[in-house]
């Protein structure tokens, strides 16, 4: 019987060996070049001719061959091919942040000339020493860089227990055997507290991020502002003292309002609040851009003219803040990624620490003014 319209073909076998895929052994053998050539066409391209490496390219991706197990690559070489960011707030804080980010980019800039990758360990507020040591032993990474943390954090100790290359980036200070980039903090805020108190302020508050890794927001007693533990903002709150006191002035007088959350939201709550503790304030220097921008609001927000009545300043200069030509510390962000990104990628031959120290500038804006008569 013969079907119209419709055309039949023997059906073949389908072996039960189907085929390999491809291996750099196989893939070696195929080319009769050695494993090694293969490997190079991958690793190291500058050691083989152009066309020998379009030739095994090609017949990779002709059998399907994905290239050189990482994995194995790494068990080899004992190189995980990335380096390890600990920041000590949440992960999404880093995307934030003005200064977080600015310093991600420097550092990715680092890493990205060097080919290696950028890992973000999320080391935020609220986790135990065994949920901090898991975060930090699971992390396959060559060397960290530690951004801002606090010296009495659970990710640093489990850091410290990986003996693996470090580099500081601003806090903790004097850490046995890792290299630091950083600023002078304490200097940086003594300029603009000696420019305020020269314009002729007496009664001056300051807003600050948290002074420990515990969540308080409020005013910040002596026994606090003596123990935190974070070097930037104990620096910073110093500088202001130490200014106070070379003027004359009780640094005792100070009025430090802090905040646990970084935001202009804190900015703008601290500002009510150190007016409401001392309503003879005329000056409020904000220990970061983001918390004076939150006071320039709340000023706008109870008609509070700045710098007339009130001076406001902050620290960091980030765009932002510089568009809206708040007084402030600018300090290198970007470079300090950069820098701490170089350190550990190349490290010292001697073995010896590095301690870089980055420069910053006073920018004097239109948010500070004499105080009214």
């Amino acid at each position: 019987m013969v079907t119209r319209g419709i055309a039949y073909r023997p059906v073949m076998p389908r072996s039960r060996h189907p085929r390999r895929q491809a291996t750099l052994a196989s893939l070696a053998a195929e080319l009769k070049v050695s494993r090694t050539t293969v490997s190079n066409a991958y690793n190291r391209p500058d050691q083989l001719s152009t066309e020998l490496r379009e030739r095994v390219l090609e017949a990779a991706k002709r059998r399907g061959y994905p290239g050189p197990d990482p994995v194995a690559r790494s068990l080899r070489t004992r190189k995980a091919g990335a380096v390890g960011l600990l920041l000590t707030e949440a992960l999404s804080y880093s995307f934030r942040d003005p200064a977080a980010m600015s310093f991600l980019a420097g550092l990715a800039e680092s890493c990205e000339a060097a080919g290696e990758g950028l890992l973000l360990i999320p080391a935020g507020p609220g986790r135990d020493d065994v949920q901090a040591a898991a975060a930090v032993q699971q992390a396959g990474v060559d060397g960290f860089v530690v951004y801002s943390v606090a010296d009495d954090d659970p990710y640093l100790a489990a850091v410290l227990e990986r003996r693996l290359p470090m580099v500081i980036c601003d806090q903790p200070r004097e850490i046995e055997g890792a290299s630091l980039v950083g600023i002078d903090d304490r200097g940086a805020m003594r300029k603009i507290a000696d420019y305020l108190v020269s314009l002729g302020h007496k009664d001056i508050g300051v807003i600050c991020m948290r002074l420990g890794r515990d969540q308080r927001n409020g005013v910040a007693d002596s026994a606090r502002l003596d123990s935190p533990n974070f070097h930037v903002q104990r620096e910073r709150i110093a500088g202001v003292r130490d200014a106070l006191a070379a003027s004359g002035l009780d640094p005792r007088s100070l009025t430090v309002i802090e905040r646990a959350e970084h935001s202009s939201r804190s900015g703008h709550s601290a500002a009510e609040q150190a007016l409401a503790t001392n309503p003879r304030i005329t000056a409020l220097l904000c220990t970061t851009d983001v918390l004076a921008l939150g006071a320039l609001d709340f000023a706008r927000w109870r008609g509070i003219d700045v710098p007339g009545q009130l001076s406001i300043t902050g620290f960091d200069g980030v765009d932002e803040a510089l568009r809206e030509g708040l007084t402030t510390v600018r300090q290198p962000a970007e470079e300090k990624g950069r820098r701490a990104g170089a350190l550990l990628l190349t490290p010292s031959h001697s073995g010896v620490a590095t301690v870089e120290m980055l420069e910053t500038e006073l920018v004097r804006g239109h948010t500070a003014a004499p105080p009214p008569a």
